[in-house]
Parts: structure tokens; C-alpha cells; sequence
């Protein structure tokens, strides 16, 4: 007999619906981020930089984030993450300091780093093992839907109320994701009795994992991010006009969104090499296509390659994360996990700019199919084949 669905209906709205609230909220306020920074008299670098300090302390905080969720428990971690975050879009709408607004970005970032590690433990142990991938497959699905649905419930808002109506949109959907989250039951324990942890003994005793599998996650990372850059600069590069690159941008995302609970269930059913190394093949060949691209057709066909690779691996890092993670101290383990990806993600952009200076931006882009296909040959090496979990 087949399993029954029930693991994840138990608990789909309180594990799911905080992540789908969050992601709209995050969703919400990104494309009013630089537009404020500019209106506070920021310049356009640093109108470029508010936005990184997002990413800046998600970065740093990974490891104080799993510290945190291990003190306090998951669900704790996940409502106190949303009001964090509520609290710094409040900051963000009411100063006229750019200061005082840099430091409610950096707040959302840190949100962000708790908010992700705390829902990735916690399904990661309410879950039975063969149905995780899906369950955290879904996860990374919705919070991608929750990010698209933002942007168009910021426009309403800005478009009533000005920018402090975007933040307020933001505030509304983190504040109902924290009480949702409130309803998540708490797991019965958070680490293992009388056990000493500490993040050198957590990369000592995984130190192979680390740097084998964690190097494919990295390069996972550093593709996904520098996608994200890729398809409107090679439209900008072609000549596009920004709204049919807009288009195309939106559509390669249409298609990211609806694979992501089948490309799951293979993870499950097959193993997770059956869609960690095809993913990564595709996007890399897609990006080493792109280059020779002339115009809006092609250029769609090759990014609704990538969305469509990126799709299929929805979840994958979180589950593989999970897969390792010792049970009873995952807390730990995956502050280390998140670290490398975030590391990935924030150099991967980085170096396609560099490439693209020093060389061309056609090459910069081939560079980002080079690493894919690394990622995928790392993956499809490392991975332990199904049945050997």
C-alpha cells in the first residue's frame, strides 16, 4: 500500500501558510527598497546597497539563527523571525535617516536567516524521512509563490497609500504569518540530552559532508543567484525594451512555480540525484546557449530553461541539508549548511560582474553554465545513491 498523505495535510497551513505570508511580505517591500533609499537622497549605489544589506545579515546571522532555534525551539524561532522583520519595515517606513533605514534592512536580513533555518528544522524532524523532500520541496514552492504574489500587492498599496503602503502590506502579512506560526505544535525536543555542541565540533564530525556535498550546494547557490541577474542583463544587452524583459523575466518565474511538489516527489521516490543532477545540467546548458541568443524568442525559450530548471530543484539544498543533519542538533549542523549557501549565492553574482568586466558579458554568462555543470558533476558524485541514505 502506497503511504497516505496525512504528514503533510497535518500540518500543511501552520508549516506552509507562515512561508507563503513571509515570502509576500519580502515580496512586498523588495522593489520599494532602493525606490526609498533614493527618496531619503541615497544615491544609486547606495540605493544598491540597502538592498544588499539584506542579504548581508541573513549572511551573518545563520549561525547565531541556529543558536537561537536550539535556546528557544522552532516555532518560537519562526513567530519571533516575523515580528523581527514587521518591526523593521516599521523602521523602514517611518525614518527619514538613511541610517536608521539601513538598519531595518539589515533586521529583514537577519529575519530571514531564523525565519528559513527554524521552518527548515522543524519539518525537517515533523516529517517521516520519505516524504521530506516533498514537504520541503513545497516549502521552497510557496515561499517562491509568496515573492511573486508581493510585487502586485505592493503596487496596489503604493499605488493608494505611497510607499508607506507597500510597508504597511509587508507588516500586515508578517504579522498574520507569526500568528499562524503560533499554531505550529512544538517537537517533543530540540537536542540531544546531555550532548555539548559547538559549531567546531559540528565541522569537525562533518567535515566530509561539508566539503563535498556543501561545495555542490555553494555552486547551487552561486547559479541560482546569478540567474537572477542574467536574464534582464542580456535582454538589456540585446536591445529589449524593459517591459518585454519583464516579461520574459515573469514568465521563466511562471514555470519555476509549478514543478516544484513533482520534482519533489522524484526526490522521494528515486533519490535525490534523479533531480539534483538535472537540474544543474539544464540550467548550465540553457546559460552556455544563452549567449547566442538574438532576440526575444530565443532569449524566452532559454530562460523558461532555467526557470524550468530551477524549478525541479525547488528544495533540493534544504533537503539535502536535512538528509545529513544529525537528528536531535540539526539546529547546528544547518546554521553551517545555510552559511555555504548563503556564501554561494552572494558570491556568485559577484563573480559574474567581475567576468563581465574584465571580459565580455556573454562570457560572464557562460562562466555561469560552467558552474552549473560543476554543481550537477559534484552533485551527481557526492550524493549517495537511493537506498544508502
Amino acid at each position: 500500500m502506497s503511504p497516505a498523505p496525512h504528514p503533510l495535510r497535518r500540518i500543511a497551513v501552520p508549516a506552509f501558510g507562515p512561508s507563503l505570508l513571509f515570502g509576500i511580505g519580502e515580496g512586498a517591500i523588495l522593489p520599494i527598497l532602493p525606490l526609498t533609499a533614493r527618496d531619503l537622497g541615497g544615491s544609486v549605489s547606495v540605493a544598491a546597497l540597502m538592498v544588499a544589506l539584506m542579504g548581508i545579515g541573513s549572511l551573518v546571522s545563520n549561525l547565531p539563527a541556529s543558536v537561537f532555534t536550539m535556546r528557544f525551539g522552532e516555532r518560537r524561532a519562526i513567530v519571533a523571525a516575523a515580528l523581527w522583520a514587521a518591526l523593521g519595515l516599521v523602521l523602514c517606513a517611518v525614518t527619514q535617516h538613511l541610517g536608521v533605514f539601513a538598519a531595518g534592512c539589515v533586521m529583514v536580513g537577519m529575519s530571514q536567516a531564523v525565519f528559513n533555518l527554524a521552518r527548515q528544522s522543524y519539518l525537517s524532524e515533523a516529517v517521516p524521512p520519505e516524504w521530506r523532500a516533498r514537504a520541503l520541496s513545497t516549502l521552497g514552492g510557496v515561499m517562491r509563490i509568496g515573492l511573486f504574489i508581493g510585487p502586485f500587492v505592493s503596487a496596489a498599496a503604493v499605488h493608494a497609500w505611497g510607499f508607506v503602503g507597500a510597508y504597511g502590506a509587508g507588516v500586515v502579512a508578517l504579522l498574520i504569518a507569526a500568528a499562524v506560526a503560533a499554531r505550529i505544535p512544538d517537537l517533543e525536543a530540540h537536542t540531544l540530552p546531555g550532548a555539548r555542541l559547538s559549531f567546531a565540533s559540528t565541522l569537525r564530525e562533518h567535515r566530509h559532508v561539508f566539503v563535498t556535498l556543501g561545495i555542490g550546494v555553494m555552486l547551487v547557490a552561486a547559479v541560482r543567484a546569478s540567474r537572477q541577474a542574467v536574464i534582464p542583463l542580456w535582454a538589456d544587452h540585446l536591445g529589449l525594451a524593459p517591459s518585454v524583459a519583464s516579461l520574459i523575466y515573469g514568465l521563466a518565474g511562471g514555470i519555476d512555480m509549478l514543478v516544484f511538489y513533482p520534482a519533489g516527489k522524484v526526490m522521494d521516490l528515486k533519490g535525490r540525484r534523479w533531480v539534483a543532477v538535472p537540474s544543474m545540467l539544464v540550467m548550465g546548458t540553457a546559460l552556455l546557449l544563452m549567449p547566442f541568443t538574438t532576440g526575444p524568442w530565443t532569449l524566452l525559450i532559454a530562460a523558461m530553461a532555467i526557470g524550468f530548471g530551477n524549478g525541479i530543484g525547488s528544495g533540493l539544498v534544504m533537503t539535502l541539508g536535512a538528509d545529513h543533519s544529525p537528528p536531535g542538533r540539526r539546529a547546528h549542523f544547518l546554521g553551517v549548511w545555510r552559511l555555504m549557501a548563503d556564501l554561494g549565492s552572494t558570491c556568485g553574482p559577484v563573480l559574474l560582474s567581475f567576468v563581465a568586466v574584465a571580459l565580455t558579458l556573454g562570457a560572464g554568462v557562460a562562466m555561469t553554465g560552467l558552474l552549473a555543470l560543476s554543481g550537477a558533476a559534484v552533485l551527481g558524485y557526492w550524493i549517495p545513491r537511493a537506498g544508502r541514505h
